[in-house]
């Protein structure tokens, strides 16, 4: 099968499953919407707001391009299929522009701190996720 065609599926399905992430984290804020909680720098009653699905999804993206990594140098497995994997699946899951745009939303609310922990967080997982698949699939 054309490799272009397998990162387009691929992508389909990884895309569906950010929306899937991102809806249920929708949710789930819906829900703390109505147990508001004050945060320091933030206006009164303002619910508290952590980019979880963002860090989930791009740790996860991360996991599986380690793990495409390892599997395919592994086993031997066609290049297309890991170029699907990673571009396709793993490009439609996670979001550099959701991560920075949550970023740049913590420092618009003097939230400091929290912006410098979801860089650290996020790259660290990332680079954890990574290397965790890379060394479960070697």
């Amino acid at each position: 099968m054309n490799a272009a065609v397998l990162v387009g599926v691929f992508g389909v399905a990884g895309a569906l499953l950010r929306f899937a992430v991102d809806s249920w984290f929708a949710h789930r804020s819906a829900a703390a919407i109505s147990r508001p909680r004050v945060v320091r720098g933030a206006s009164r009653g303002a619910p508290r707001h952590w980019p979880w699905a963002t860090l989930l999804v791009n740790a996860i993206g991360c996991l599986i391009i380690g793990l495409s990594v390892g599997i395919t140098g592994r086993l031997g497995l066609p290049e297309d299929l890991h170029t699907a994997v990673a571009t396709g699946l793993a490009g439609g899951l996670t979001t550099f522009s959701s991560w920075t745009t949550a970023t740049v939303r913590l420092l618009s609310e003097s939230r400091f701190a929290a912006a410098a922990l979801n860089v650290a967080v996020n790259l660290l997982t990332g680079f954890a996720a990574a290397a965790a698949g890379i060394a479960l699939m070697t």
